[in-house]
């Protein structure tokens, strides 16, 4: 098996403008994209991992989220990323305003679903992955993935917990802390 490392998007891979919507809001990060040619080349998968509130919100649909994220991978790759492996977004939100979408879910993070989700739809061994994130929800859906975690000062890593279901082991604390994907990237190679 396969391990992985798994990006959330806002914040580690492009700001956080907060609800990005169009992808002319797009701003990939500085480093992004040789960071994740550096990861692509040590043979981890690269998969993102998203919560994206603004379909639940009624602000966007789901195959808005999918156009953002189809410009975002034409993006990296003509910075020279390579091609990611898969995307995998959570659209619902506990206190959604489309009722269609308020459902409490395994997918939105901090709950692990997504990660499980794409172990299993690409083989990944989730004990050798990474997750890169700069939210505590972030590590908290890799710390109960199994994965190891980073969490990284480019986003939101200091701004109030998202809206969550039950609240956070008080305890929880990522593997590492470092500025960017960049330095992240330098952890998570000196870790294998």
């Amino acid at each position: 098996m396969k391990a992985a490392v798994f990006l959330d998007r806002d914040g580690v891979l492009v700001e956080d403008l907060g609800l990005l919507t169009r992808p002319e809001e797009l701003r990939v990060l500085p480093g992004v994209p040789a960071a994740l040619s550096r990861l692509k080349q040590a043979g981890f998968a690269l998969v993102v991992i998203t919560n994206q509130p603004v379909v639940a919100r009624g602000l966007a649909k789901e195959t808005d989220v999918q156009a953002v994220h189809r410009s975002l991978d034409t993006s990296l790759l003509a910075a020279c990323a390579p091609r990611l492996d898969a995307w995998h977004y959570c659209p619902h939100h506990p206190k959604a305003e489309v009722l269609a979408y308020r459902v409490i879910c395994e997918c939105r993070k901090p709950r692990p679903g997504m990660l499980r989700q794409a172990a299993h739809d690409l083989g990944l061994d989730l004990a050798a992955s990474f997750m890169v994130g700069d939210r505590i929800t972030d590590v908290a859906a890799g710390a109960s993935a199994g994965c190891r975690t980073v969490l990284v000062e480019t986003g939101k890593h200091t701004a109030a917990p998202i809206t969550l279901v039950e609240p956070l082991d008080p305890n929880l604390a990522p593997n590492h802390v470092c500025a960017d994907l960049t330095a992240a990237t330098d952890w998570i190679l000196a870790q294998r």
